[in-house]
């Protein structure tokens, strides 16, 4: 009898062991292995915190910062599995004069990632008190950056800012000293919307093209601004207190994460706008997708919805199409995984980590580009699953739909100027007088007793609110988690639990029951 029960247990064990052994169908291809890509810091901390993200499905994943112009060279060159960039190969560069090659020995494809705003970022306090609601026009941004306008107090900076007594400090630019597409955008810019202004400047050191284009690599001169390399680099440097007066062009992210504050830029309606999700979202709806899924900006700086922020733009990673040079398909079904999670997922986070997360229309026609990745077949994925939050129920852009309208303060025609902090410095600045007036300094903390006070906005809803409340809420930043796996490794698990569970009864089932009969004999033995 014992041996029959131990047969069967056996059998059942050895059965549920092979069933848990074998792997799902929806996930029985490719080996995930270990991929790497570099290239822009634009980019950056939101690949940083994708990448850490992934890791709880297997995925291997590192990025070198190395800047977009290192990150086109790397994967032209096939040292790296995929490339990031703000900028697509072919495009003359009014600094090198040269094109950047695209490969010649392996096929490649570009898919955007995420949108964002390229911020301005920026150290200055009035009276000890720091300044968290500075405005600037685009015609300003350009003289501070090409050196013709020096100092803070120059009296178009009192232009953009009736209300922000401004002290007679020495402005410092801070550039990027390498390879860049954070220079790229910013120059491409400058280029299309302040021609007269950069291309002087371009002449003066020594660029003579005519018109003078875009350039990854911002002259560095020495007494009129500073270079730094990577975006932890200018931003870093400016958020050091002895370099008060600097200003640098750096991604949104960056900006929250220091906890210091980003201009709002004057957009062609004449309002103040800053950087945030729904402004960018606002503004890329006029961006021009070309066939190879490059952007043209020019409609997005001449956006007319008085909601845009003017420098808002995407980055594109660059994917491979074929096994040349480092890539297997191996690598590649792990590329596609990784960009499925980053395209769904990891898109509604963007938010909180300073970017604007891509709209349907270009998560679908990324999608597209994932299944050309060699070994991508074997990475099923179902784009109408994404939690993302630009997706409206007719196709429509659901973050731009419902994106608020600036407040009046921040109209130029008001002659008014809103309290409201910016980037990662919400505090609201209270001031006690501005450009024409003379009764003190800028302070920061609550409410002004002052019944003139600018109002406090915020930039989330356009709604008026109180100073204390604004200047106290702190953003709390959740992780999106995929459970795509859950139920399969749920199911593994209960049978593995269960075998177990029989195994142990096997072992040391038998001898129990033997011995708990045998006692029984004995004692009815005994009663004999």
């Amino acid at each position: 009898m014992f041996r029959s029960v131990a047969k069967t247990a056996a059998g059942v064990v050895l059965g549920l062991l092979a069933i848990a052994a074998q792997p799902s169908p929806a996930y029985a291809a490719p080996i995930k292995v270990q991929i790497a890509g570099a290239g822009s810091t634009w980019s950056q901390p939101a690949l940083r915190a994708w990448i850490g993200n992934v890791t709880q499905f297997g995925l291997k994943v590192s990025y070198a910062d190395t800047g977009s112009t290192d990150g086109r060279k790397q994967f032209a060159n096939g040292k790296v599995d995929f490339g990031v960039s703000e900028i697509p190969y072919g495009m003359a560069d009014s600094a090198t004069r040269d094109i950047d090659s695209p490969p010649t020995g392996r096929g490649y494809t570009y898919m955007p990632i995420v949108a964002g705003g390229t911020s301005f970022m920026y150290n200055l306090t009035i009276g000890g008190q720091r300044v968290t609601n500075l405005r600037l026009s685009g015609d300003t941004i350009a003289k501070i950056f090409t050196n013709k306008i020096t100092y803070w107090d120059d009296p178009q900076i009192k232009t953009d800012n009736p209300k922000l007594a401004l002290p007679n400090r020495k402005i410092i630019p801070v550039v990027r000293s390498d390879g860049s597409g954070t220079s790229a955008q910013f120059t491409l810019w400058l280029s299309k919307q302040h021609q007269g202004i950069w291309g002087d400047f371009c002449r003066s050191v020594g660029r003579n093209q005519n018109p003078c284009g875009l350039t990854s690599y911002f002259p560095v001169i020495s007494g009129k601004n500073i270079g730094q390399s990577g975006s932890n680099g200018v931003a870093g440097y400016v958020a050091q207190p002895r370099y008060e007066g600097a200003i640098t062009y750096v991604e949104y992210s960056y900006a929250k994460t220091a906890n210091f504050p980003v201009v709002k830029v004057r957009n062609t309606k004449g309002y103040f706008v800053e950087p945030t999700a729904t402004a960018v979202a606002v503004a890329l709806t006029h961006a021009t997708i070309n066939g190879d899924l490059t952007q043209n900006l020019d409609n997005v700086y001449a956006n007319d919805d008085k909601r845009t922020y003017p420098l808002s733009s995407y980055s594109y990673m660059i994917l491979p199409t074929d096994t040349q040079m480092r890539m297997t398909e191996d690598k590649g079904y792990t590329l596609a995984e990784f960009a499925h999670y980053f395209l769904c997922k990891g898109q509604a986070q963007a938010d909180d980590l300073g970017y604007s997360p891509l709209p349907r229309n270009l998560v679908d026609a990324a999608a597209a580009q994932v299944a050309r990745i060699p070994g991508s077949a074997s990475s099923p994925w179902d784009v109408t699953k994404c939690q993302n939050p630009t997706f409206g129920p007719n196709g429509e852009n659901a973050l731009a739909a419902t994106a608020p309208f600036p407040p009046e303060c921040d109209n130029v025609a008001s002659g008014d100027q809103c309290a409201t902090g910016t980037g990662g410095a919400k505090t609201p600045t209270r001031t006690g007088g501005g450009s024409g007036g003379t009764t003190g300094p800028a302070a920061t903390g609550g409410p002004s007793a002052s019944s003139s006070a600018p109002p406090v906005v915020d930039p989330d809803t356009g709604e008026t609110v109180d100073a204390a409340q604004a200047a106290g809420g702190n953003d709390v930043a959740g992780v999106p988690v995929s459970l795509d796996q859950a139920g399969t490794w749920g199911l593994r698990r209960a049978l593995m639990i269960v075998a177990a569970a029989l195994l142990l009864g096997l072992i040391f089932g038998p001898p129990l029951l033997a011995r708990s009969l045998g006692g029984r004999r004995d004692r009815d033995g005994g009663r004999r």
